[in-house]
């Protein structure tokens, strides 16, 4: 008997089949272009019946974006409306759970090693007269993801243990800091309307920055790279790889980076504000691992702090990227491996 495991994002899925005794191992996995399907049920089916055919497949847990009702989602970023038992239905599979896919990446948390995340800000105070001590096991975490969305979870111990709590923090309404932040919010209203942060801090959001430096003049498009971005069906790889080439390097990119990194620190910071994250903030999603120089400046980290009265607060807080892809997965396993545990 097996565990169907699924991270589906807005821009690729990665399923996998899983057996309790391993969940941090698939015994079968695979990756699919989340638009090349009409359904998820569709794209679940191609995965399943690519194996031998052999396959009992005991339940389904399944991290989708967006938030999850009585059983029912519809898909942030994809066109997709997903219901549990029609999908355990379609697919033949009796116990089928769905839930927020911060949820998934927050279970992950407590099984990743030392080589599933990088520590950008180490959260150590040399003030011996700095309030708290080392962070423990039970201190609340905050989990922000910018993929092609961006997500938000929150990582709490209570009576029962270790529990994830899904949020759509990533819809918040988007609070500029310093005059050119504020500016581009005057210049993203005129474009949406309303501005959460995902239009600013997610791989959706990248180009919008983008597009708010070059149109008023914050730095110029060199004719290489308009020609490259004219040809693109997607322009967020060609920023982030013009921003971060040191040999031919492109100021547009490397500001339009500076600032991503600076909206995505004061959000981090809110965050780990909201639940006092002693016991971290990880920063997970597809965007964080392939950018990680642009955080080693100081715009991620001055932004993180920047809340007054509050940074020897957050002075306490690490900051770690979650750079294995699988922690999605190896949490929804998880997932799938406590509803499992609850019925027997």
């Amino acid at each position: 008997m097996m565990l169907l495991a699924g991270d589906i994002g807005g821009t690729k899925t990665r399923l996998g089949l899983f057996v309790k005794e391993d969940l941090r191992q698939p015994v079968r996995e695979d990756v699919l272009p989340s638009a090349d399907f009409d359904s998820l049920e569709s794209l679940c089916r191609q995965f399943l019946e690519s194996g031998d055919g052999q396959d009992v497949i005991a339940a389904a847990a399944l991290g989708v974006p967006g938030p999850v009702v009585d059983g029912h989602a519809k898909t942030t970023n994809l066109p997709w409306e997903v219901d549990a038992e029609r999908l355990g239905a379609g697919l033949d599979i009796e116990t089928v759970q769905l839930f927020n896919d911060l949820v998934a990446v927050g279970r992950a948390i407590p099984l990743l090693s030392p080589e599933d995340v990088q520590t950008i800000m180490s959260g150590e105070v040399d003030d011996e007269n700095a309030a708290g001590g080392e962070a423990s096991p039970t201190d609340p975490v905050a989990i922000v993801a910018p993929g092609t969305g961006l997500g938000v979870a929150y990582g709490i111990s209570g009576p029962e243990g270790y529990q994830v709590v899904a949020s759509e923090g990533g819809h918040a309404d988007f609070a500029p800091v310093g005059l050119l932040q504020e500016e581009m919010l005057s210049f993203l209203r005129e474009k949406f309307g309303r501005v959460s942060y995902e239009r600013v801090c997610s791989g959706s959001g990248l180009p919008n920055i983008y597009e708010f430096l070059r149109t008023r003049g914050h730095a110029q498009e060199p004719e290489w790279l308009s020609e490259r971005m004219a040809d693109a069906s997607d322009p967020t790889p060609i920023i982030v790889e013009a921003g971060l080439d040191e040999e031919q390097p492109c100021e547009l990119c490397r500001e339009t980076l500076r600032v991503f990194a600076a909206v995505l620190g004061a959000k981090a910071g809110n965050e780990a504000l909201t639940v006092v994250a002693i016991g971290g903030v990880y920063l997970a999603g597809g965007m964080p691992p392939r950018m990680l120089p642009a955080f080693e400046g100081k715009a991620f980290e001055e932004a993180f702090l920047g809340k007054g009265r509050m940074r020897r607060l957050l002075e306490r807080v690490s900051v770690h990227v979650v750079v294995t892809p699988k922690a999605p997965l190896i949490g929804a396993a998880c997932l799938g491996s406590d509803l499992l545990a609850r019925s027997s």
